[in-house]
Parts: C-alpha cells; structure tokens; sequence
C-alpha cells in the first residue's frame, strides 16, 4: 500500500462510525474479539491510539510504569464518555487527524483492519478493505512477535489468501480470506471457520 494512506484510514473511520451510528445501547457492551473489553471499549482504545503522537505515547508508556496493556487501559478509559453517543461522538472527532502513535501510519492501518474486525464480527456487520490495506497488515503481522505475535503462529505454515494475490511462508497450507488469516495470526479464534488446509490444525493450537 504505497504512497498516502490518509484518504484509506479516513474513508475507513468513515465506514466504522457508519456502521455503529444506529447500533443499540445494548449492543455495544457486546463481548469484542478483543480479549475482555467490549465493542465500545474497543471503539474508545482506537480513538485513544488516534490521538497518540511518538511524544505522548513515550509519556503514557512512561506514567504506566512501561506496562503496556495497563497503559492502553487507562488510554482507553480515558476516552469511553459517559454512554455509547459519546463514545461515538468522541471517534467520529478524529475522521481527519493526522497523528499517529510509535509505530508510524502503518499501526492505524492495522488498527483499522484487525480492531474494526473485533467491532464488527461480534455485531455480524460484514465489510471488505481494500485490499492493499490488507496485504500490508498481513506483511506486518507475520513479521511481529512481541505485540501481536503473528510470527510465532506463522512459523512453518503457507499461508495463502483465496481472495486475492497474497501467500506468505511455506510448509502446511492455510487457505482463507486474508482479513481472516490476519484476525487468527493475532490471537482471534473468530477467524477460524473461514480458514481450510492441512495446517489449520497447527495454527489452531497457536490460537
């Protein structure tokens, strides 16, 4: 995905808030694909992952004790309002930022594409990105380990995307879409029914 991602991530926070806009204050404390946080928490953490610059993440990071999850819970907290309208409300303010945390623009890409699926999947709302987003989140993911752990779970498997041009690694097959491969490579079982091949079973037990 090369050149200017902006329009991508934009038209991406664009469709989300559509999507949510007429959701029901019962179904956003739906379980997200999220481990322990609901829909609208997710919803609250990518706004606060919006909003981060280099500097203040250094500085949140810093003022958790550089522990991680602690930090993205505060950061979270600190952007859930007081009812799902203003958590809503609160994400649709950063339709055109243009900051982004540590990791540069790619981490709101990712976010985008693994978070909204965390959103989306538990409210059966279906979507399709584009698919230079997804080929670049699938190139992330099989090469990180320490935050989302998709090189370990990729190790000794093909994995092959069946929607588009798009196959990494080698070794016992995974077949599926590659929003899919991606949620699965990053701890979701949601993931799985779409998947088929002889090294489903492997990448199960890394799940």
């Amino acid at each position: 995905m090369a050149g200017n991602q902006w329009p991508f991530i934009r038209a991406e926070r664009a469709a989300l808030v559509a999507d949510l806009e007429n959701v029901s204050d019962a179904a956003w404390s739906t379980p997200s694909l999220c481990a322990s946080w609901t829909v609208r928490e997710v919803l609250a953490h990518m706004t606060s992952v919006a909003k981060m610059t280099p500097g203040r993440f250094i500085g949140k990071f810093a003022g958790s004790g550089f522990r991680f999850n602690a930090m993205n819970e505060s950061c979270m907290k600190a952007e859930l309002g007081s009812t799902p309208a203003e958590t809503l409300a609160g994400f649709k303010a950063q339709l055109d930022g243009t900051t982004h945390p540590l990791g540069g623009v790619d981490t709101l890409v990712g976010d985008m594409v693994i978070h909204s699926q965390d959103i989306r999947r538990p409210l059966g709302i279906s979507h399709t990105f584009q698919p230079e987003a997804l080929t670049l989140v699938g190139d992330v993911v099989i090469r990180s380990n320490l935050l989302l752990g998709g090189k370990r779970r990729a190790t000794g498997l093909k994995l092959t995307a069946t929607d588009q041009d798009w196959t990494r690694g080698a070794g016992l097959e995974v077949k599926g879409p590659l929003a899919s491969i991606i949620i699965v490579l990053t701890g979701r079982k949601a993931g799985l029914p779409d998947l088929s091949g002889d090294g489903v079973a492997v990448l199960t037990s890394r799940v």
